[in-house]
């Protein structure tokens, strides 16, 4: 089964008003432009119907591009030097340089798919995961479902500075960290910022993802950096420096489905261990029946040993299975805004607390009151 040609146009047409608008000028403009061009639009239909996204057809052709810097589409690159902004010539030679290279393309759409082990992301679940840990009282165990890289489960190895609207800064983290990560902290009508430990005792941790990437491999790093966006350079030096200092403490990576082989692979980290499970934006790629089987398994997990359950995503992907019926926590169509929600599972019940809304790649956070 393969998605239709006006489906794939559509995604990219909302994918470009939606996602793209205000954030990604290149990424806005090829994406319009994309929407309206049957054979680059195309190319996206040799992906699988759930991957056919247009962060799929972008990272490919930057995957393409970085192998091949001296073309003068680079220079729309600003991950790879290039310092032009779009204009008339840009989707001209991208149309050119990605239908000269078509079979190459297919080949990457059609064997990959869109992983985005975005390093800032970790700012915004480390309140969450702090929170957790408090309530757990001493050392944890750290799963991350829909790890890609692994990347984030270097969260208690990075140093954090929060900038509230206010004036006041918050600080956490070591205070020499190979990866420093600021967000700026808005504050809801009466809500107070959390407290924050200068530390996170994290006694283990493993990663489970469908397709894990070793970024110790070059060639799997650098189709990691080709699904960021390209005008967006200093999340790449970020993914980087975690990437270098993830090679000093490798955390295990197991080859597994979210659901299917989540028990198994909580197994692996010390029985003895409170266990916090963290996702970002995973359900998302999820179907609904999937979620709530999901939820299902870590209700069934925690008969045997506390558990919490750390996530960022939207309302309608995560939150809902846990907290139906809060409405005031949906996102407005159109609008990419998640939450940050802890879940504490107690045997067959479970207490959520939404702490915040965040921007997709960690740009800022919002607590709630």
């Amino acid at each position: 089964m393969t998605l239709s040609l006006d489906e794939v146009k559509s995604r990219l047409a909302v994918f470009a008003e939606r996602e793209a608008h205000g954030v990604s000028p290149l990424y806005e403009h090829l994406a319009t432009e994309a929407a309206q061009d049957d054979e680059v639009a195309g190319l996206l239909v040799a992906a699988a119907p759930d991957d056919a996204r247009p962060t799929l057809l972008l990272a490919a052709a930057h995957r393409l591009i970085a192998a091949d810097p001296i073309h003068p589409l680079s220079r729309y690159y600003p991950s790879l030097g290039g310092f032009d902004g779009a204009d008339g010539d840009t989707w001209p030679l991208f149309r050119e340089f990605l239908l000269d290279r078509a079979d190459r393309a297919r080949e990457l759409i059609a064997s990959r798919y869109t992983q985005t082990n975005e390093v800032r992301r970790a700012a915004l679940l480390y309140p969450g995961v702090s929170l957790a840990a408090k309530e757990a009282k001493g050392k944890i165990a750290l799963l991350e479902v829909g790890c890609s890289a692994g990347l984030l489960l270097g969260i208690d190895r990075f140093s954090y500075r929060y900038q509230c609207d206010g004036g006041e800064q918050l600080s956490a983290g070591p205070a020499k960290a190979a990866v420093g990560l600021h967000c700026p902290m808005g504050l809801e009508p009466g809500a107070v910022a959390p407290k924050l430990p200068k530390k996170l005792n994290v006694g283990a941790k493993i990663g489970l993802d469908r397709n894990p990437i070793d970024a110790g491999d070059e060639e799997e790093l650098a189709w990691l950096e080709a699904c960021v966006w390209a005008d967006q350079p200093d999340r790449i030096r970020l993914l980087r420096a975690a990437a270098a200092d993830q090679r000093k403490a490798p955390p295990e990576l197991v080859t597994g489905d979210a659901v299917d082989d989540l028990a198994s692979t909580a197994a692996r980290l010390p029985g003895d261990l409170p266990l916090v499970v963290m996702t970002s934006h995973t359900l998302a790629y999820l179907s609904d029946d999937r979620r709530a089987e999901f939820v299902d398994r870590l209700t069934a997990l925690s008969a045997d040993r506390p558990l919490w359950w750390v996530t960022i995503g939207s309302y309608a992907a995560g939150l809902r299975y846990v907290l139906p019926d809060r409405t005031d926590l949906a996102t407005p169509d159109g609008e990419q805004i998640g939450l940050l929600g802890v879940i504490r599972f107690d045997g067959g019940t479970h207490r959520a607390t939404p702490l915040a809304r965040t921007a997709p790649h960690g740009q800022r956070m919002t607590w709630l009151a």
